[in-house]
């Protein structure tokens, strides 16, 4: 009865990632991609303008920062999981197959659209806290292809919140386990919360930029690291670790001890100014006389 109703409470997974539309084959993965592009694009330039930014900045940050970031986080995968890539030779270009790694994307994105920011004659560090909050949400949507491509799922649970695998997505260890872990969700629900978290917190203060974005690196490494314990997908190890619990594990380090040095120690959290008292008016006197003495 208990294996029923948890069966039941599951969280079923597409039985395919794709949706054929005539002739015309939509790769879900990609499609929960350019949606996350186009609400981090969204949401970045209302923040920009709202500072005094223009949006065709945002936009050509956006084309060539995208690109970027694209072939940043192909590359890491292709550096860090080169045997889960296809055999083929279309393998290292599949990204509609998966395999898109978040360090990568990020890393590229940045560089390429700092320099866009940089040539424009824009503060690269203001567009960066512009634009945290928005590559939360980003992040989050994409996470959501995750589960069209019934990948990157956690252990095997009982919990009501399993996510059902087909036996052929399932790694020979765990082949008779029907739910796991649904990390994808954890992770695309901790994302929009970070990302009210930070929204709400730049309200409240004004932040030294790019504290703010560290802000963004230390709550998403803290939480990855938490899942990297969670899944069971193929992953290299150091020391018993995984890849990306390493680089999550150092990146929260460097964000945390750069965010207290920077925004707490050097500049501390600078509020609103108040208006400066004005002096009070003294009276003139005409020329030619001269004041009593009292």
């Amino acid at each position: 009865m208990r294996s029923a109703l948890t069966f039941i409470a599951s969280i079923p997974s597409p039985s395919s990632g794709t949706i054929d539309l005539g002739p015309l084959t939509i790769h879900m993965y990609g499609l929960m991609l350019l949606a996350g592009i186009a609400a981090c694009i969204w949401i970045t330039g209302r923040r920009w303008v709202a500072r005094g930014g223009d949006w065709d900045l945002i936009f050509r940050v956006a084309v060539w920062g995208v690109g970027a970031g694209i072939v940043g986080a192909r590359l890491y995968h292709l550096a860090t999981s080169w045997n889960e890539v296809p055999d083929e030779w279309w393998g290292p270009f599949a990204v509609w197959e998966g395999g898109l790694g978040i360090w990568g994307g990020i890393a590229g994105g940045v560089l390429v659209g700092g320099y866009i920011a940089h040539r424009s004659g824009a503060s690269v560090t203001a567009l960066l806290d512009a634009a945290a909050p928005g590559l939360l949400v980003a992040q989050a949507i994409g996470r959501v292809g995750n589960w069209w491509n019934q990948e990157l799922f956690g252990a095997p649970t009982s919990l009501p919140w399993g996510l059902e695998i087909d036996p052929v997505r399932r790694p020979d260890k765990y082949l008779f386990n029907e739910t796991f872990h649904p990390t994808f969700l954890y992770e695309a629900l901790w994302n929009l919360l970070a990302a009210a978290v930070l929204l709400i917190l730049d309200r409240r203060f004004r932040f030294r930029p790019p504290a703010l974005f560290a802000l963004y690196v230390v709550l998403y490494t803290g939480f990855r690291f938490y899942l990297e314990t969670l899944r069971i997908d193929p992953s290299h190890e150091i020391a018993g670790l995984r890849v990306n619990a390493w680089v999550s594990g150092i990146l929260f380090v460097l964000s945390v001890a750069f965010f207290i040095w920077w925004q707490l120690l050097r500049g501390g959290r600078r509020r609103r100014r108040e208006p400066k008292a004005q002096p009070r008016p003294t009276m003139a006197v005409p020329r030619g006389r001269v004041r009593p003495r009292r």
